[in-house]
């Protein structure tokens, strides 16, 4: 794609939303791609998204846009340093690596304005909590100054000084599992030969993975896309068969059961799907997509289960008009709740959530984030959340595992993981999180992992992240490390060189430091 569009040689570049829902690693290695072409080529570049960390590090200026109008812009650093706009100062307070793990993120009230009929006034208005009856009667000018801002009631640093509450407490998980995978292992058989089809290979897609989820606890699951996060989805809620391995669901097997036991059991686990659009039937209306669960286990009447529906959207913030409409009429974040809803239909202990933020805005991944965090507080729910975004993932998550070529390579308290990473390419994913803050996000431009995924049809011999590790040494390529404890309260790692156990093991140890920032293998 990138091809394409220089063809021509242009003098400007359109990259609209170029890395959305990429991981971290491989959006990084495209902006960096981007950056360079733009330096060598001397093109200018309007860069279209709405990561703020992508923003941070990547442009010069920056224009904030709300319902098809500009309310502020101004040169990067002085933005994010100084936001005067209401809105952008909601932005910035939805991130989640902005708000303290155990604090509510900021979820902007209510929905933007139907453009085909706008509100008189501030187009921002309505969900301004500094809006007055000047702002609802006259629209704000854009100034003309260097940090230019089209509002009545800019902001300062100390209205800006507000604290978000506190998110809602969840019960202690209970000692035993609820959910326990052992030794997981997933090949899917590659064939060739023409007509006459024959195995030449297997695909390993997952590899000898074992991981435990106890009630009431959301466990995260990161890693680079073809790491095999959404087949473990697949196969937690029996929607894939392992090759080995075993899943035990609240005391019972799932693995090697008959249809009719296995449907039975369904009712307690629920998969959310990433795409809130693609996962929802576009010919059917809502009420037969959040009712098609309790239908299927024959739960009521039909007259009970359209209360039930009506209910279930009550509790996922949408408005009992929604029953009667199709997918197409909502918005990315209705489309995520009503896919929540369908998951919650039948009062699952466990929901699998495979990328439900991935392509959703900051402020709309903030309400799905928060409803998400309350709904586990009132039904004890527990959650596997996949993701590839570790700051989205350490806001939400009690237990954190990081996948990498279909292996679990560490897994731990989620603050443990984040703060004191054990394994390289732990190390290497935190540091190549795009961070809302310019100054952070430059300092730390050479961290990134280098390099493509190894082929899971032929993975690396001892180690699989050896080839991209720049630890490694002659007994990463002979033998596999297996999961030691690397500290106290169950944090492992798979690695025969893990980092230091320092708060900040990068910053006490010159030799790590050199090694994970440039040094990668290109």
């Amino acid at each position: 794609v990138i091809a394409m569009a220089l063809a021509c040689e242009p003098e400007l570049l359109i990259a609209d939303e170029p890395t959305t829902a990429l991981d971290a690693t491989i959006q990084r290695q495209i902006l960096e791609l981007i950056d360079g072409l733009r330096a060598r080529l001397g093109m200018a570049l309007i860069l279209v998204t709405h990561d703020l960390g992508v923003i941070a590090g990547h442009t010069d200026r920056v224009a904030v846009m709300y319902a098809g109008k500009v309310v502020e812009t101004s040169r990067t650093r002085e933005l994010f340093a100084n936001p005067r706009h209401p809105y952008t100062e909601a932005l910035f307070r939805a991130v989640p690596d902005n708000v303290d793990p155990d604090r509510r993120l900021f979820a902007i009230p209510g929905l933007p304005p139907n453009l085909a009929n706008p509100p008189t006034g501030c187009r921002f208005a309505p969900r301004c909590g500094y809006a007055t009856e000047e702002c609802r009667a006259s629209e704000p000018e854009l100034t003309s100054d260097a940090h230019s801002f089209a509002c009545f009631h800019p902001l300062d640093r100390a209205q800006r000084a507000a604290t978000n509450p506190a998110a809602p407490a969840v019960a202690a998980p209970e000692s035993g599992p609820l959910l326990e995978a052992e030794h997981l292992v997933r090949d899917f058989p590659v064939t060739g030969g023409g007509l006459l089809r024959r195995k030449i290979g297997a695909v390993s897609a997952v590899a000898d993975v074992s991981l435990r989820v106890r009630s009431g606890e959301t466990f995260g699951l990161v890693g680079e896309s073809g790491c095999g996060k959404s087949t473990i989805a697949r196969l937690l809620v029996a929607a894939d068969t392992p090759t080995s391995g075993t899943i035990t669901f609240d005391g019972g097997p799932i693995t090697g059961q008959s249809p009719r036991r296995l449907r039975a059991r369904r009712r307690d686990f629920q998969l959310m799907f990433q795409d809130p659009y693609a996962s929802l039937d576009p010919r059917m209306r809502v009420r037969s997509i959040v009712g098609e669960p309790l239908a299927i286990q024959r739960r009521g009447s039909s007259s009970e289960r359209d209360k039930a529906v009506a209910a279930l959207l009550d509790e996922v913030g949408l408005p009992a008009s929604a029953l009667g409409k199709f997918p197409h009429e909502f918005s990315g974040g209705q489309r995520q709740r009503i896919g929540l809803a369908r998951a919650l239909a039948l009062r699952p202990k466990l929901i699998v959530a495979d990328e439900p933020v991935s392509a959703l805005d900051v402020s709309v991944q903030a309400q799905i984030l928060n409803l998400m965090r309350e709904l586990q507080a009132e039904h004890q729910l527990s959650y596997v959340f996949i993701s590839h975004d570790l700051s989205v993932v350490r806001y939400l998550s009690d237990t954190l595992g990081v996948m990498y070529l279909g292996k679990l390579v560490e897994t731990g308290p989620t603050e443990q993981v984040y703060n004191t990473p054990a394994h390289p390419y732990t190390r290497a994913l935190i540091d190549t999180i795009p961070v809302a803050d310019p100054e952070r996000e430059l300092a730390k431009r050479d961290g990134a992992v280098r390099g493509e995924l190894p082929s899971a049809i032929n993975p690396p011999s001892g180690c699989r992240f050896r080839t991209r590790c720049p630890l490694a040494t002659d007994i990463c390529a002979t033998e596999e490390p297996p999961m030691r404890p690397y500290s106290e309260q169950g944090h492992q790692a798979a690695c025969h060189h893990p980092l230091p156990r320092e708060n900040d093991p990068l910053a006490a140890h010159g030799s790590h430091r050199q090694a994970i920032n440039g040094t990668f293998p290109r």
